[in-house]
């Protein structure tokens, strides 16, 4: 049995390095953690897209990076791609894996950034997914060309944009959004210009963000008005560089609750990327901090967990970024929660030290891909008798959790949650007891 790959799936991969190309038959060993095929030629890694675990294939091998030629013999896990773009958009690594094995791929790759820190009895549960067009957040790229405006996600490995006509990861009514977006934004970008578009959609409709190159004038303004009335978004903004970010429309609030807590978040602020994904974490959080009487919410941004635990427990909110603290402030404010308290506070550069960390029964932190080392080294040192640690990058949550363990917390369990579905992109939530 053969199969053939998609066509344009060598498109947009990484460049092999310098060498004379070889045509050569490979076995593929695993998937690695970029949901991308490893092989072995000479003792040396070879890196091949769009394979997967015990298939025979076709490869031009140069340096560690091949393309893919033909799967001569196919896994089982093998299936068909749900959209023609896989192979060619960067937003997808696995489509082409069947749905068991690809949570189990997932799971793995919590299971063995705990093993390369010693943590390998940790017991580590079945992935909580989410489906397919479920995603409410997503960063797309354009840019105005002689042929019209090309709007999606980059190649894999480049900086060439998929022009999407069709996106099963996205809620439908994001990618339905998206032919009229082309047409705005061919009003909007000079030839040769780019813009970064930001999809978000919540309850009451979508929230719409363009990072521009300059600007908009008062015509153009106008067009952006007209626009989210014609489309009727919910919120329309922009943006030139760091600027904050300027509302052009504003119709109705956005609907996100956190808990019974309604809440709106700033413009270009940070949301969970799946409804189905932030309330498997919110359920994890809530149980592991049943009883808790007084919790710190580290990294608590919007309060997404923290203001889902009601009135159980007094809160204190810990957060950097002034937009996101804002909006946790002003709704517990609306809902008359006096028992939840704020701070600004930049957990890297001056975590909360242990001798502040004793008036909390429990700790939650929820820090950026890079982890919280800092504010864990600190925990570490503390009395609390519970922390509950959330994540998006298994390998820092590993390393943080390697401290902890060492200074006398005992790792519970820990539940995967996948929010973007068919990416290398695993979340997860640890519960910790000090022993």
């Amino acid at each position: 049995m053969r199969g053939r790959p998609r066509p344009g799936s060598r498109q947009g991969q990484r460049q092999p390095a310098k060498g004379p190309a070889r045509e050569i038959e490979l076995v593929i060993d695993k998937l690695g953690s970029e949901g991308v095929g490893v092989a072995r030629l000479d003792g040396r890694p070879v890196l091949v897209p769009g394979s997967l675990p015990g298939e025979q294939v076709r490869v031009r091998v140069m340096g560690g990076a091949a393309d893919l030629l033909d799967v001569i013999a196919p896994s089982p896990s093998r299936i068909e791609p749900a959209c023609r773009h896989f192979g060619t958009c960067g937003g997808c690594a696995l489509q082409h894996l069947a749905w068991q094995p690809y949570l189990d791929f997932k799971r793995d790759l919590v299971v063995d950034a705990l093993r390369r820190q010693g943590l390998a009895d940790v017991p580590v549960e079945a992935v909580a997914p989410s489906p397919p067009e479920s995603r409410r957040r997503a960063t797309l790229e354009a840019k105005r060309t002689s042929g019209g405006v090309l709007l999606g996600f980059h190649a894999r490995a480049s900086h060439q944009i998929v022009d999407l006509g069709e996106c099963p990861v996205l809620l439908p009514d994001l990618a339905r959004l998206l032919p009229s977006l082309r047409t705005l934004l061919a009003t909007l970008l000079l030839p040769g210009g780019s813009a970064t578009v930001l999809l978000g959609q919540g309850p009451g409709g979508i929230d719409l963000g363009l990072a521009l190159a300059a600007a908009p004038d008062l015509e153009q303004l106008e067009r952006l008005t007209a626009f989210a009335d014609a489309q009727d978004l919910a919120r329309l903004w922009w943006r030139v560089g760091d600027m904050a970010p300027v509302p052009a429309a504003q119709r109705r609030p956005l609907g996100h609750r956190f808990g019974d807590v309604p809440v709106e978040p700033p413009a270009g602020g940070f949301l969970q990327a799946t409804a189905d994904g932030e309330a498997a974490l919110t359920a994890e959080v809530v149980a592991a901090l049943a009883g808790a009487e007084r919790v710190a919410d580290l990294f608590a941004g919007c309060g997404t967990f923290g203001l889902a635990l009601g009135a159980r427990a007094l809160l204190h909110a810990v957060e950097g970024d002034a937009a996101a603290l804002g909006a946790l402030t002003a709704a517990a404010r609306r809902a008359g929660l006096g028992f939840v308290s704020t701070e600004r506070r930049d957990l890297d550069a001056r975590p909360l030290l242990a001798a502040e960390l004793r008036r909390f029964d429990a700790v939650l932190f929820d820090p950026p891909r890079a982890g919280a080392k800092a504010q864990v080294e600190q925990l570490a040192k503390s009395t609390v008798p519970r922390v509950i640690g959330v994540s998006c990058n298994p390998a820092t949550f590993a390393r943080d959790a390697r401290i902890l363990v060492d200074g006398g917390y005992h790792l519970e369990r820990v539940l995967p949650v996948d929010q973007f579905v068919w990416s290398p992109h695993v979340e997860l939530v640890g519960r910790f007891r000090r022993t």
